[in-house]
């Protein structure tokens, strides 16, 4: 026989407080970010409306430890996995049921099962519901393993539960996968195939406009791996969006360039930015990140032609492949310049369980077995480099940051935007960039683990 109580919490469903844990990674905090994971919001948005969600950004807004939540669950990678852990202790000790998902739960579920209730491996679209109502009927799983989503039927994410600190709030995913296996990549693994969505449903999340302001309302920032890699697809796709009259984003690969319909698509929809993972200027470091269709005496031409379109080049750059050299990484600013990147990403390559990199190292014995999951932030080293030692590789990295997010480089990206780009990639290039200064002007830089 059902408890009265019991009975109540059927009807009524569940409260359910999700967390994006995060680390600082700076020698300061963001009072500002620009843009939010798809994670949470999506995850509230696939729950069933008989429960009641909220969403928590650590990185902006304080949690609530005092939270009548019947489970709280937490979202992380492996970089703020010692965060997600130290939460865990403090909302199990105060009674509650904890849950975990993200590629670190994925790829190192025995650890996570030590700090977790129950976690979900994988994608959480297949099980999300299960763990719900196996936790309504007393009987949750330890484990619920995700299984890929065919992304057919999935709702508008819950924006509405996004903090006022995200400058810009309309993040929506049209396809999920990546044909391509860097090394350093977990995508392959976590998130296995490609598949996309029906494009009337894309079309209806990114015509959203219940935001108070006008850059929240015009601005579509796609949460995708690869956007572009089905041509028929995203050609179908910008054609639709052109009605829209809105400014957007998204991660693709360097052969759109040679794609000259698809850039024009990219200009007359909107298109102001577009991610390229080039990662390295040297051909055996390519190699080294499995990134063979990259060439580097390729890249101001493809950046050339992106900005015949008006549209800005963001482009993601990893130091500390194995044939890196100090020499290679702190000139690599110059060459940023040189090729014409508006808006550069500099990392550290971080050996992610489930990658091919962490198996190669781990086999070779070069994973520093006393460097916590603080280490694995993009900003520090987790491994013995091939050809530097890792205090050098970290300096290296120190140095080209400097350099590249400069006065003299920022000022000269921004000069340049001016006269290259159409008006919404020139505001993004510019907003970007001056958020640079910012840091500059701070003295706001990566943070070492050990001081975070």
């Amino acid at each position: 026989m059902i408890a009265v109580e019991d009975e109540v919490k059927i009807v009524s469903g569940l409260k359910i407080d999700i967390i994006i844990a995060y680390v600082q990674r700076y020698k300061f905090g963001h009072e500002i970010d620009f843009v939010p994971p798809i994670t949470g919001i999506h995850l509230a948005a696939i729950t069933p409306k008989k429960h009641l969600v909220r969403v928590f950004h650590q990185q902006l807004e304080s949690l609530d430890f005092n939270s009548n939540a019947d489970i709280i669950a937490i979202s992380f990678f492996s970089g703020f996995a010692e965060m997600a852990y130290k939460l865990a202790g403090i909302f199990r000790a105060k009674g509650k049921m904890v849950v975990a998902g993200g590629p670190h739960v994925t790829f190192c579920q025995e650890e996570a099962l030590i700090h977790f209730d129950s976690i979900v491996t994988g994608e959480a679209e297949n099980v999300w519901q299960q763990l719900l109502d196996d936790v309504i009927n007393g009987k949750p799983e330890r484990i619920y393993n995700g299984t890929p989503c065919d992304m057919l039927s999935l709702p508008t994410p819950r924006y509405d539960l996004l903090p006022s600190a995200f400058l810009i709030k309309k993040v929506i995913q049209a396809t999920r996968g990546c044909p391509f296996l860097c090394s350093f990549c977990t995508v392959p693994s976590l998130n296995p195939g490609f598949r996309f969505r029906p494009v009337e449903h894309v079309i209806r999340d990114a015509s959203y406009d219940n935001f108070r302001f006008w850059w929240q309302k015009k601005v579509v920032w796609f949460w995708d791996d690869n956007l572009t890699i089905s041509r028929p697809y995203i050609k179908v796709l910008l054609k639709k969006m052109i009605p829209l009259k809105k400014w957007w984003l998204t991660q693709a690969s360097m052969d759109i360039a040679n794609d000259p319909e698809l850039l024009e698509l990219m200009k007359e929809s909107g298109c102001i930015g577009v991610f390229l993972g080039i990662e390295s200027f040297g051909k055996e470091s390519l190699r080294d990140a499995h990134k063979g269709q990259n060439k580097a005496e390729n890249y101001s031409n493809a950046i050339n032609e992106i900005h015949k379109m008006g549209i800005a080049v963001m482009a993601g750059f990893i130091a500390g492949f194995d044939h890196d050299s100090y020499e290679d990484i702190s000139s690599m600013a110059e060459k940023l310049m040189e090729i014409g990147v508006d808006v550069p990403f500099l990392s550290i390559m971080t050996p992610f369980n489930g990658t091919p990199i962490y198996s190669k190292l781990s086999s070779e014995g070069r994973i520093i077995s006393d460097r916590g999951w603080n280490y694995y932030n993009g900003y520090n080293v987790a491994f013995k480099p091939a050809k530097l030692s890792e205090k050098d590789l970290l300096l290296a990295h120190r140095m080209l940051w400097k350099k590249a997010f400069s006065f003299k480089y920022s000022f000269k990206r921004i000069f340049r935007s001016a006269i290259t780009l159409r008006p919404g990639a020139f505001l993004l290039s510019f907003f970007m960039n001056s958020f640079y200064c910012y840091k500059k002007l701070r003295k706001n830089h990566p943070a070492d683990a050990c001081n975070l």
